[in-house]
């Protein structure tokens, strides 16, 4: 069946991170937190806050549930003797100012913009799926390098409430673009997350490497793409052949 669709991931596969830094972010947290009453010294607000981190990712990479930041961090707060819940506009702001770095940090990757325009030009139409735990930054992102437009379906984990590879949020996408799996090509850096997950829910699939995954690391992997790419400027014209 000829492809009439094609899904993105976005970071690593569109965006780079660049200069980005975690710990300063964190310092930037707790600031903002203790600037609002949260009277509480650094380290045992960073020891609160990674016990939940860590709790909350076994949670999300074993189950493929989506957990945002907000929840563990209002329960790093309550874990310390405060009363929060993840809905309060503080809680809200401090993950806000934690990732203000993160989205300043994001560029767009070679040919992101050219292979977009050309294939939102064409007969395709695209989405666009990311596992990101606080859907704002994937937005903010997009803005960010001017891209949000050329996506006719976006798609992130926290608002789905599943992270790739669970088979929900792609078949979502495909249900947000009204295409069947073997109408679209799903492009990725990811073996697992990507590759294996588009491939398990039939689409095909293209592996482009990243800062984050080499064409090592997909040789090594039990799921193979259809296609592997060095670089987004030729997606385009592989598409047109398939």
């Amino acid at each position: 069946m000829a492809i009439e669709a094609v899904i993105f991931d976005f970071i690593g596969t569109l965006a780079t991170v660049e200069g980005y830094a975690y710990e300063p972010s964190v310092k930037k947290m707790f600031e903002s937190l203790r600037d609002v009453g949260f009277n509480m010294d650094y380290e045992h607000f960073t020891q609160a806050y990674e016990r939940a981190h860590q709790k909350y990712r076994v949670i999300r990479y074993q189950e493929l549930v989506e957990v945002t930041n907000v929840v563990w961090l209002s329960e790093a707060l309550n874990s310390l003797g405060f009363a929060t819940n993840p809905d309060e506009e503080n809680v809200k702001e401090a993950i806000n100012i934690f990732f203000k770095d993160y989205v300043q940090s994001l560029r767009r990757r070679n040919c992101a913009v050219r292979t977009l325009k050309t294939l939102s030009e064409g007969k395709y139409a695209l989405g666009l799926i990311s596992n990101f735990t606080y859907a704002p930054v994937i937005y903010a992102g997009l803005r960010k390098l001017n891209l949000s437009h050329y996506f006719n379906a976006i798609l992130v984990s926290e608002d789905v409430g599943w992270r790739k590879p669970h088979l929900r949020i792609f078949k979502e996408a495909l249900k947000r673009l009204n295409k069947k799996a073997d109408q679209t090509v799903f492009v990725g850096d990811s073996p697992v997350e990507d590759i294996k997950g588009a491939k398990d829910v039939g689409m095909r699939t293209i592996f482009i490497p990243s800062q984050f995954f080499t064409v090592e690391d997909i040789q090594k992997a039990t799921q193979q793409p259809d296609i592997i790419l060095n670089e987004l400027c030729k997606l385009p014209e592989i598409l047109s052949s398939i």
